[in-house]
């Protein structure tokens, strides 16, 4: 099934619940916009595709649960749904950018509440198919980078958990895969809340791709090696110049990549790049509780002193100078990103 999706038959969101994963695979329904906003909040949906088209399918909920008999109510209940929607994280632009088109969509119907809310429900499944669609041109792109053989390094998880299906990043690597070439992925854990061992490593045993998981601190080692060929992560926002934002650790990954002389390609949607902002550091970068992060335990028993403080950045910035080419649905950009980078945004218009 689709990471998120839409039940007709109880106008809800369906929601696979990440924070059980490997463990237990179980779906959630969500009928109510601020039990969604929750939801994405606490992370039992993640990855900036997923996280946009969740909030699309949060809006479509909020139309249905809300008692406006006429439009003009029925429009101003929808507005506040997307505010705190909006809210539930800051970093990933997806979340923005789905809210505004399924109000442009709310905004522009001319009929009455049940036409308002056809649309919004409309645009919302419209967001979830081109997700999907766009998913696996960038996978088709991205394959041509893969050498038969190859072994890559992937951080956090990028696949069909992400996105509404398939992945970007990840999905780039299973496409290789399908392709017939022979590709070995190291998967970094991914600390704090470990996406890479859990959900990578999931998704990869289901697609049969060879694989082994690698501390997040071991990478540099493998890539100084020359154990390494590519380097394929995803993206929460990409900034005007080529920076992205991603989760906490690509930075360093970047570092060691480029050190080493080893291609480092983010796999991002266009709908992900933010050309109103400059540069990286305009990016807002959520700072997650420091829970996530003192629950350590080795054998039961936790590693961190009592009282210990933490902080927690859920992701960081990526200089443009590290990144190689950053491959989109409309092919891979390569620098000066300042000017390609609009026009491959243009060519999704």
């Amino acid at each position: 099934m689709r990471t998120v999706q839409w039940d007709e038959q109880n106008k809800q969101v369906q929601l696979i619940d990440q924070r059980l994963l490997p463990a237990e695979f179980k779906v959630n329904s969500y009928d109510n916009f601020r039990q969604v906003a929750k939801a994405i909040r606490e992370m039992v949906v993640r990855g900036a595709p997923a996280i946009g088209a969740t909030a699309a399918f949060g809006l479509a909920a909020a139309a249905y649960q809300s008692p406006a008999d006429n439009v003009v109510a029925l429009r101003a209940d929808l507005k506040d749904a997307a505010e705190e929607l909006q809210s539930a994280r800051p970093t990933a632009v997806n979340l923005a950018w789905a809210l505004k088109r399924v109000l442009a969509a709310a905004m522009g119907a001319s009929g009455g509440v049940a036409e308002v809310r056809a649309r919004v429900l409309a645009e919302a499944q419209r967001i979830a198919d081109e997700d999907v669609a766009l998913n696996q041109r960038m996978a088709r792109h991205g394959a041509k980078l893969i050498e038969d053989g190859d072994t890559v390094i992937h951080h956090c998880n990028t696949g069909a958990l992400a996105t509404v299906d398939w992945g970007t990043a990840l999905g780039v690597i299973r496409m290789a895969h399908e392709q017939g070439k022979r590709v070995h992925v190291l998967v970094d854990e991914t600390r704090p809340r470990l996406q890479g061992a859990r959900l990578t490593a999931w998704e990869l045993e289901q697609y049969g791709v060879p694989y082994e998981v690698i501390s997040d601190n071991a990478a540099g080692y493998f890539l100084h090696s020359g154990q390494v060929q590519k380097v394929f992560v995803g993206a929460d926002r990409a900034a005007a110049n080529g920076d992205i934002a991603n989760k906490i650790g690509t930075y360093m990954l970047a570092l060691a990549a480029h050190d080493n002389d080893v291609p480092f390609y983010p796999v991002v949607p266009t709908s992900t790049i933010d050309l109103s902002l400059a540069h990286g550091g305009l990016i807002p970068i959520e700072e997650r509780e420091e829970a996530e992060v003192l629950n350590l335990q080795v054998g039961g028993v936790s590693v961190v002193p009592e009282g210990a403080r933490a902080r927690n950045p859920a992701f960081d910035v990526t200089p443009h100078r590290l990144v190689t080419g950053i491959v989109t649905e409309n092919g891979i950009v390569y620098p000066p990103f300042e000017v390609n980078l609009p026009r491959s945004v243009a060519g999704s218009a």
